[in-house]
């Protein structure tokens, strides 16, 4: 019956990253946590595990992406160069950070982060893009804060990495292609830190890998890939503007909640 649950979350995720075009990640996260409850998972460590196991669901659907976008030839390769060691890093320093946090507080953090991702999808509440992209400096320090929030809410970077490469002025496909090879590195780095931040932890369930949590992790995965493809094909039927609104309100009751339950 679980796995059943755990196949509509891939579905409504994978849907959700095809419709709204943001990684399933803030929907995934937020489901398992639900679903951990429902297992008893040990409040101390079902932030932690909803957090790496998205990281890891993110992989499999990551690949598929990565390729389409290469073969339509949108990915700016130049750029991922200089972005990716810095997300490597900002994603193993994330991974730590999320690791060593209370399960309360990173409840709290991945709140607020979802109410600011609302306030962005929902109000277009970004800053005025610049002319170009900054020297490697700047590419490498965007890439470790990138990593870093990425890895500490299990999203692949999508909600960080588009908005940071349209505001210098890199038009919109190269921005989504780009920020989707991003993604990849995201995860395999992000599920690799948590195999290894949550070995051996004494309060995970069974059939666990350090933070990351197998049947979630293969229910999720079958479903995800085919429905962002779905999802992908129904955004072109539905206005824009209105499918981020709804996306914004998803999030803000969720951000809300995740608040409300950490005070």
């Amino acid at each position: 019956m679980i796995l059943l649950v755990y196949l509509a979350v891939g579905a409504v995720a994978g849907l959700s990253a095809g419709l709204f075009g943001v990684g399933g990640g803030l929907v995934i996260v937020p489901a398992l946590v639900v679903c951990f409850g429902f297992l008893a998972v040990a409040p101390e460590v079902a932030m932690q595990l909803a957090v790496g196991t998205s990281l890891a669901t993110i992989v499999v659907t990551s690949i598929g992406s990565v390729r389409a976008h290469h073969q339509l030839g949108n990915i700016n390769w130049s750029c991922w160069r200089v972005l990716a060691p810095g997300i490597a890093i900002g994603v193993v320093c994330g991974v730590a950070t999320a690791a060593a946090l209370p399960g309360q507080a990173l409840k709290l953090a991945f709140g607020v982060f979802s109410l600011i991702i609302a306030a962005y999808m929902g109000f277009g509440a970004v800053p005025a893009a610049s002319r170009q992209l900054p020297n490697s400096m700047g590419l490498t320090s965007a890439g470790v804060a990138i990593g870093y929030f990425s890895a500490m809410f299990g999203i692949g970077g999508g909600s960080l990495t588009v908005p940071y490469l349209s505001w210098c002025n890199v038009r919109m496909q190269a921005a989504v292609a780009t920020s989707a090879a991003c993604g990849l590195p995201i995860a395999v780095v992000g599920s690799a830190s948590n195999m290894v931040a949550g070995f051996g932890h004494q309060d995970l369930p069974a059939y666990s890998f350090g933070f990351i949590y197998l049947p979630a992790f293969i229910g999720i995965a079958l479903l995800s890939a085919p429905f962002a493809k779905l999802g992908a094909h129904w955004a072109q039927r539905l206005s824009p503007t209105r499918l981020k609104q709804c996306f914004a309100m998803f999030l803000l009751v969720v951000g809300s909640q995740f608040i409300w339950g950490a005070l």
